[in-house]
């Protein structure tokens, strides 16, 4: 039996706070922040169009070496599809399945490198473990993949940003 999600709503919390980074960042076109003293650039965060573009994203990362190397789940293939819902990306571990929300009155939310990273640090779950959805091994796969994919300057903003909403990281 797995653990209670006792972090669910401090990630979703995190996530909504460095989301709005990137989208301040975007908006206005000012890329470099400052974090606890420190001036960093954020990198581009990737956008997509259709369950189209995201399935080939997720294929891409999913075949990157490194990522192969460290987690044997990324050889299971994921498919992508559109979610009838519209709040909330989720994946569904039996199929491996990444459901997202498209276009919400006019608002692509989910279609977005950090929600699809997100969703594919669950995929990349070890099927044996019993742990949280969103426990510190979660955290520190996702964090993993924010690092190697988008970039380290976004990985440091969201594992500090992790850290001050008081989450723990593996």
């Amino acid at each position: 039996m797995a653990e209670r999600d006792a972090q669910r709503s401090r990630v979703y919390d995190a996530e909504g706070l460095v989301r709005g980074m990137f989208d301040r960042a975007d908006e206005f076109g000012v890329r470099t922040v400052e974090l606890h003293g420190s001036r960093i650039t954020l990198p581009i965060e990737r956008r997509f169009a259709s369950v189209e573009s995201v399935q080939t994203y997720v294929d891409r990362v999913l075949g990157l070496n490194w990522v192969r190397a460290q987690w044997d789940r990324a050889t299971v293939a994921v498919t992508v599809r559109a979610r009838a819902g519209a709040k909330a990306a989720h994946y569904e571990t039996g199929h491996a399945v990444l459901a997202i929300p498209l276009h919400v009155r006019g608002n692509a939310w989910a279609l977005r490198e950090l929600m699809i990273l997100h969703e594919l640090a669950h995929h990349l779950e070890p099927e044996s473990d019993e742990v949280a959805a969103h426990g510190p091994e979660f955290c520190g796969r996702y964090i993993e993949l924010v690092d190697g994919v988008i970039g380290p300057e976004a990985a440091l903003v969201l594992r500090t940003t992790m850290y001050s909403c008081g989450i723990r990281i593996a």
